[in-house]
């Protein structure tokens, strides 16, 4: 039988099948790639969901994100304009200045103009002069992914994914699992925050602002761990407003009240970021001082005593009060085999017996307590 014009000869059809194996086979490495791309966004959208704490997300958006994606540059820029979340991070006993891949910014349409624009997840090379606000000039970074993290269209961070290779972000990528993922971290930062202002709402004092007895409760067992695990000093302060009865007997309540409230002001401005400043009770403050040995803790509580003395207490009616403060001191022991709860309860109960000598004494005045 004669061959048609249009038959393939058998060692077209040879070569047209070899091909279509190829193809095939290249298929199939691209699905099972994606397959394993779907898979690591997956797992990582699961962890963000499941994180509590403000701090836990954050390192997961970054410490994570490096990790599952093998990347080893990533910057997030928040939107902070109230201090809200550095003020969450330090009432965790972080200071946000500590994360080094983390920036908060009071505006970023001032702290960046060109990628606040962004509405949308931008690939490409990275350009010093338009990148440069995330990554600095890092001759390392290649390529970037730049995701917009938008809240009800409100952009509230942006986060910068780097890498050393310049065909790992282009402009021919598809930018669907990214643009999913960090409109997944806004709405988890979102809700971190919401959870950690119902925390702090549980564990602050209403008329002071500072911290109470269960978040001092909480947080000594903590600093205690650590105290005894590195060997680093820790102090407390137990602070008493003298003849604070007189205050509410003669002023009244509110009066009593606003000498509490500036007496707690004045307590904060004396402290460092690290420093755990609580309402104990009534009139009494206790304060926990991590790495400050006896010496140091009794310089601030002078400093405390002398700040608080100096300058009277405006309180209704135009009327000012006189305010002195009695302060016992006490710094931790280094007792081996004993528990963390039983040094703890040493720690405050030593202090608590250092402000009663100190006021037994004559008031207005600090106590170191016997070591």
């Amino acid at each position: 039988m004669p061959k048609t014009p249009n038959t393939p000869s058998p060692s077209d059809l040879t070569f047209i099948n070899r091909q279509l194996k190829q193809q095939l086979k290249a298929l199939s490495r691209e699905a099972a790639h994606n397959e394993q791309v779907l898979k690591r966004f997956h797992d990582r959208e699961l962890t963000l969901l499941a994180t509590e704490t403000l701090p836990e997300l954050l390192s997961c958006l970054v410490d994570g994100m490096k990790s599952s994606f093998d990347l080893p540059h990533i910057k997030l820029v928040l939107h902070d304009p109230d201090h809200e979340l550095r003020h969450l991070l330090l009432h965790s006993g972080i200071e946000p200045d500590s994360l080094p891949d983390i920036r908060f910014v009071d505006q970023i349409s001032q702290y960046t103009p060109k990628l606040s624009r962004y509405k949308s997840p931008w690939l490409g090379p990275f350009i010093s002069g338009d990148h440069a606000p995330l990554f600095q000039d890092n001759p390392l970074i290649k390529s970037i992914a730049i995701l917009p993290m938008l809240r009800r269209s409100k952009l509230v961070g942006i986060m910068g994914l780097g890498s050393r290779d310049q065909n790992r972000f282009t402009r021919h990528h598809a930018s669907d699992f990214l643009n999913r993922l960090a409109t997944i971290s806004a709405i988890c930062l979102e809700n971190t925050a919401n959870r950690e202002h119902l925390v702090v709402a549980g564990t602050t004092d209403a008329l002071t602002g500072l911290h109470n007895r269960r978040y001092l409760d909480r947080r000594l067992e903590e600093e205690v761990t650590r105290a005894l695990r590195y060997q680093h000093p820790l102090s407390c302060l137990f602070i008493d407003a003298d003849h604070f009865k007189r205050v509410n007997d003669t002023h009244g309540h509110g009066a009593g009240d606003s000498v509490l409230r500036e007496i707690a002001l004045r307590v904060k401005e004396c402290l460092r970021a690290s420093d755990i400043a609580t309402r104990f009770g009534g009139e009494e403050f206790a304060l926990l001082l991590p790495q400050t040995d006896a010496t140091e803790a009794c310089t601030l509580a002078e400093r405390i005593r002398q700040r608080i003395q100096d300058k009277p207490i405006a309180v209704h009616g135009g009327e000012s009060v006189a305010v002195t403060v009695s302060i016992g001191v006490a710094p931790m022991r280094f007792e081996q085999n004993n528990p963390v709860e039983a040094v703890s309860k040493t720690l405050l109960d030593e202090a608590d017996r250092s402000l009663y000598i100190a006021k037994a004494s004559g008031r207005n005045r600090i106590q170191l307590a016997e070591i």
